[in-house]
């Protein structure tokens, strides 16, 4: 972890004693912001096991098992079925092909020169893309280091747990939320991989930090 990082996230007297407790592996990012698109949708609402089958039952279903938008849009809706894709998740699928089609199949777009906002609002154009896979995506396979998705479960009760909010709830408990996360800025998104990890400590050992 960049020295920097640490020592900024570190001012954060409560993020800095889980941070104490926890060890982040490194981030392996691919860019292809494409294929991140369909392994997310497939994804949704299963475990990460049942999830890696249906998506390579998915890959095997193409050429070289490469999906490209053109030969996923042709593809027939009950083939995708057969991999254990519901018909919602297949039409995603089909979404994000039609979308790389007509906004992205003039040239690879350099996600790299976009802001999140911008890649945001491209990628939630596509019906059954929402903010938050997007903010995934941002996260974890294009590196940004300031997100911060607080419609993820984890998170939230992460941070209602280390920051003792539980008596907020609605509108107070999203601005608290917010409030406590301005602390971590530029690197939100560091700060959300140290809760997460340390919300799956918390459910298995128990670990409780403050008073």
């Amino acid at each position: 972890m960049d020295v920097k990082i640490t020592e900024r996230l570190a001012e954060d007297v409560r993020l800095r004693e889980i941070m104490q407790l926890i060890t982040l592996p490194p981030l392996e990012t691919d860019n292809n912001i494409y294929l991140d698109l369909l392994s997310s949708i497939v994804s949704q609402q299963l475990s990460t096991k049942v999830a890696a089958v249906i998506f390579d039952r998915f890959i095997q279903l193409f050429p070289e098992c490469d999906p490209t938008p053109e030969a996923l849009v042709e593809i027939d809706l009950e083939e995708l079925r057969r991999c254990g894709l519901s018909y919602q998740k297949a039409g995603y699928l089909k979404n994000v092909a039609a979308h790389w089609i007509e906004h992205h199949s003039k040239g690879l777009k350099d996600w790299l020169a976009m802001d999140d906002e911008e890649i945001i609002a491209d990628l939630t154009q596509i019906k059954g893309v929402g903010k938050w896979t997007v903010q995934m995506i941002l996260m974890f396979q294009l590196g940004r280091l300031d997100i911060l998705p607080l419609d993820d479960l984890g998170i939230r009760q992460g941070i209602v747990k280390l920051y003792q909010l539980d008596e907020l709830k609605g509108k107070p408990l999203l601005a608290e939320m917010t409030s406590v996360a301005e602390n971590w800025r530029p690197y939100r998104s560091v700060a959300c991989r140290y809760l997460w990890k340390w919300n799956d400590l918390f459910k298995r050992q128990n670990l409780t930090v403050g008073a």
